[in-house]
C-alpha cells in the first residue's frame, strides 16, 4: 500500500488558483492565508496524475465523450461506498454541480416562480434562483442546543403560501455539517412529493461523512420520489478535482432529464473536456486508497481544530461536525458585529475565510474553515486568529 503525505506543504501561489492568487483583488491583503473556497492544498492521487500525463504524452486534443467505462467506474464507487447503484440512463454530465442548479432552474421553473431552500446554506443556491429572475423563498435551519434541524412545518407552509415549484437541498448539509438521516430524507421528500415539488439534491460531500453518522444517497432513501428528484454528484471535491470541471447528474425521470438536456443545449454544453473525462474515471476506479488516508487526515485536522480552540480561543464554538470537510464556527460570544469580526479575521489575522451571512438567514455570527489543508497550515491559521482575538 502507498502511503501519501498529506503534511507536506505545496506552494500553489502563481498556478491561476482562484484561492491563492486573488487575495488582492478581492479586499484581502496580500500575505493572507487563505481557507475558504472548498478544494484541496493536497496533491491528487498518482494514479490519476499518471493517467493525465499519458493522455499529454498522446499530444491531441480533440473532442470527447464519456464511454461505458466511464459509467461503470462512477457507478461502481456509489455501489461499493454506498450500496447504490443508479442506472446508466439515468446521468447527465455537466462542467460542475453549480452549473447543474442554474440549469434545473432554467429547466424547472418559470420566471417569478419560487424554488425553497434552507439557509444559512451553499451561496450559489441563492445566485441561481436570483439570476434566473425566479422567487426566492427560505426555511431557515433552526439551531437547537448546538444541532440544525429542518423547520419541517414551516417548510410544508412556505411550499403552499409561495406555490413553491423547486427545492435546492444539501446533503450533507454545506455550510453547517449536518448528515441527514434516512428518516429527516422521508420526511422532507415526503412534503415535496404531496405538493408536486421537484428536489433538486447537491451530494457533491457525501463521502466526507465522520464518525458516528453515515450518508444515504436521496434516490436511495426515497426510491418512491425519484420521479421528482435530480441528485448532483462529482469527484471534485472527493479528489481534489473542481478545475478540471466534470460533474455527474442522476435524473431517473424521462420527461426531467429531457427537460434538462434542452437546457444544456441551448447554453452550448454538449460534452467534457477528455482531461475531466480521464481523471474522473480513474479516480473513482483507482482512487480509493488515496481517499481513506485524505479523509483519515482531514478528521485528524478537524479534532485538531476543535482542541485547539477550546483551549486557546474557548470564546468561539465550532459546530459538530457530521459531513464534508467545512468546518462552521460560532464567533458570537466575542460580541462583536459581523463587520467587526471579517475586520478583526482579513486585516488582525490576515486570513481569508468564508464569512457566514454569504451562507443566509442564520449565518451572520459564523465563519466557515476549510479543513482539507496540510496540519502546519491549520495550525498557522488559528494561531493567526488566536492572536489577533487575544491582543
Amino acid at each position: 500500500m502507498k502511503t501519501y503525505d498529506f503534511d507536506k506543504v505545496i506552494d500553489r501561489r502563481n498556478t491561476n488558483s482562484s484561492k491563492f492568487d486573488f487575495m488582492v483583488e478581492n479586499g484581502k491583503p496580500e500575505d493572507a492565508l487563505p481557507l475558504w473556497v472548498a478544494d484541496m492544498d493536497f496533491k491528487v492521487a498518482d494514479p490519476i496524475i499518471e493517467a493525465i500525463r499519458k493522455a499529454c504524452d498522446h499530444g491531441i486534443f480533440g473532442y470527447s465523450q464519456e464511454k461505458e467505462d466511464y459509467y461503470k467506474a462512477v457507478s461502481g464507487w456509489f455501489s461499493r461506498r454506498f450500496g447504490w447503484t443508479p442506472e446508466k440512463e439515468w446521468l447527465v454530465t455537466t462542467p460542475g454541480v453549480v452549473f447543474a442548479f442554474s440549469i434545473a432552474v432554467q429547466a424547472y421553473t418559470e420566471p417569478g416562480e419560487a424554488v425553497i431552500l434552507q439557509p444559512p446554506v451553499y451561496y450559489p443556491f441563492f445566485n441561481a434562483i436570483n439570476t434566473n429572475g425566479r422567487k426566492l423563498v427560505e426555511s431557515p435551519l433552526v439551531l437547537n442546543d448546538g444541532h440544525y434541524e429542518m423547520d419541517l412545518t414551516d417548510f410544508e407552509n412556505k411550499i403552499i403560501e409561495n406555490q413553491v415549484k423547486l427545492f435546492l437541498m444539501c446533503s450533507p448539509h454545506n455550510p453547517v455539517g449536518r448528515v441527514w438521516t434516512k428518516e429527516e430524507l422521508k420526511q422532507i421528500a415526503a412534503i415535496c412529493k404531496k405538493h408536486g415539488v421537484i428536489i433538486l439534491v447537491d451530494e457533491i460531500h457525501c463521502d466526507f461523512v465522520w464518525e458516528g453518522h453515515e450518508h444515504t444517497m436521496f434516490l436511495d432513501a426515497c426510491p418512491d420520489c425519484k420521479d421528482i428528484t435530480i441528485s448532483c454528484t462529482a469527484p471534485s471535491k472527493t479528489f481534489n478535482l473542481a478545475g478540471l470541471q466534470a460533474s455527474n447528474i442522476w435524473i431517473p425521470n424521462k420527461e426531467l432529464r429531457r427537460k434538462f438536456r434542452d437546457n444544456l443545449a441551448k447554453v452550448g454544453f454538449f460534452s467534457l473536456n477528455n482531461m475531466g473525462i480521464i481523471a474522473c474515471q480513474t479516480a473513482y476506479s483507482q482512487g480509493e486508497e488515496w481517499f481513506d488516508q485524505c479523509k483519515e487526515y482531514i478528521y485528524q485536522n478537524y479534532l485538531f481544530m476543535k482542541e485547539f480552540i477550546a483551549e486557546n480561543i474557548p470564546q468561539l464554538k465550532v459546530m459538530e461536525l457530521e459531513g464534508t470537510y467545512l468546518a462552521w464556527v460560532d464567533f458570537s460570544a466575542l460580541g462583536l458585529s459581523p463587520d467587526e469580526v471579517d475586520h478583526l479575521i482579513t486585516n488582525k489575522a490576515k486570513l481569508w475565510l468564508d464569512e457566514g451571512r454569504i451562507f443566509g438567514q442564520g449565518g451572520e455570527n459564523f465563519q466557515r474553515f476549510v479543513l482539507a489543508c496540510p496540519r502546519a497550515t491549520l495550525k498557522e491559521a488559528l494561531e493567526r486568529l488566536a492572536a489577533a482575538i487575544m491582543n
